[in-house]
């Protein structure tokens, strides 16, 4: 399975890609694979304030409905537009293209709290 080293992890399967105080946010391989094919992608409002751990999305395929969780507290900044046009981005590039959200970071320490990919990779195996 692809974890790419250069993320962090949550266990409830977010993935997170930080530049600078912005970190983007998607599900990993793992997850959309449990999922199966995602049909539906709902993103969250922009401008909207998030805490650690919040429901800020949610992820529907033919199996279930999913809640996407904030992996860390900031404000949602931008949303992935073309996986609400195509939600099977989420299945076909999780960690391209099949981004969801992006926020910007108001406590950039609870960064630590998160897993690198070789915990996560033992999280899931």
């Amino acid at each position: 399975m692809n974890i790419p080293a250069e993320l962090f992890y949550n266990s409830s399967h977010e993935w997170i890609r930080l530049d600078g105080d912005i970190a983007t946010v998607g599900i990993t391989d793992h997850a959309q694979a449990e999922l199966t094919d995602v049909v539906f992608v709902e993103l969250p409002a922009m401008g909207r304030s998030v805490d650690m751990g919040d429901p800020s999305a949610v992820v529907e395929s033919v199996k279930a409905a999913s809640d996407i969780y904030a992996p860390l507290s900031g404000e949602i900044v931008e949303c992935n537009s073309a996986v609400e046009a195509d939600p099977s981005l989420v299945n076909t590039d999780p960690y391209g293209d099949g981004w969801i959200f992006r926020l910007k970071l108001t406590q950039l320490t609870q960064v630590e709290q998160l897993m690198d990919a070789k915990s996560y990779e033992s999280l899931i195996s």
